[in-house]
């Protein structure tokens, strides 16, 4: 039959990204405990295509990612399907990207209840002549209490809950799970699923106990990510949404430690 997208085209115009995008698919992903749990990822693919051809083979993004499903996912593993979306569609760049919800089942403090917290993921990776490049991003949400406040009421402090996401690029191996914690280790405390009472005694006790502006919160997960030696380069973000403005709070930074 005839193969259309493999015409020439002489308009002379490349295009750096072509190719499917919100492909629903799920992901059966490695965790750190040892097991794998699935997840229904937005999928986009794409590849950069040269100025002498008309089209690319859009079915061709599918079979690649249909021959990767049958074992679970690491992020190690993005790498080698974005080469291979490269390879099979014999382009000199490729592009992969996903974005999921991903679940860790966490005890409260003092109970023990558990609940399944649920994070925003997203694999990003780009694989071109000379290299694949992967960032993987964690969102988390968290509390944080705010010192002002603390500091000038005659009782109690304003808190609200805070949005902390990491776009990571590392040498070395890092789960999900490690990234959620070093998040939720910058805020002025983590949330829960499920908390009893006691529970919530000491989450709110601690929070006021370990106050936090949003500076302070995306200052500390900076000298985590410095301190942590997988960590190369990376961009850092908290959004804390506040009780009693109208407004939201919010502090940014990136980095690359190989400069």
């Amino acid at each position: 039959m005839p193969d259309v997208q493999g015409n020439a085209d002489d308009r002379k115009v490349a295009i750096d990204r072509v190719g499917v995008k919100e492909v629903v698919y799920p992901m059966r992903l490695a965790t750190r405990d040892g097991s794998e749990q699935t997840a229904v990822a937005n999928i986009n693919m794409y590849v950069a295509l040269p100025q002498e051809k008309k089209g690319t083979h859009m079915s061709r993004f599918l079979e690649v990612l249909n021959e990767h499903q049958c074992s679970p996912f690491r992020p190690e593993d993005i790498p080698t399907i974005t080469l291979a979306i490269k390879e099979r569609l014999n382009a000199s760049e490729a592009h992969f990207e996903a974005s999921f919800t991903y679940f860790i089942e966490k005890p409260a403090p003092v109970t023990g209840q558990t609940g399944l917290m649920n994070y925003e993921v997203r694999f990003e990776c780009t694989a071109n002549e000379t290299e694949e490049d992967f960032v993987m991003s964690v969102a988390a949400p968290a509390t944080s209490l705010c010192p002002c406040s603390k500091e000038i009421s005659e009782y109690g402090a304003h808190n609200q809950r805070c949005r902390i996401e990491a776009a990571v690029r590392t040498e070395g191996f890092m789960w999900i799970e490690d990234l959620v914690e070093q998040l939720e280790s910058a805020a002025s405390h983590p949330v829960y699923a499920v908390l009893k009472r006691p529970d919530e005694k000491y989450v709110t006790e601690k929070a006021y106990e370990n106050p936090k502006f949003v500076e302070d919160i995306i200052r500390d997960l900076a000298i985590t990510l410095n301190q942590d030696d997988r960590v190369v380069q990376y961009a850092i973000s908290s959004e804390n949404f506040e009780s009693i403005h109208s407004h939201n709070a919010y502090a940014e930074i990136e980095r690359d430690k190989r400069q």
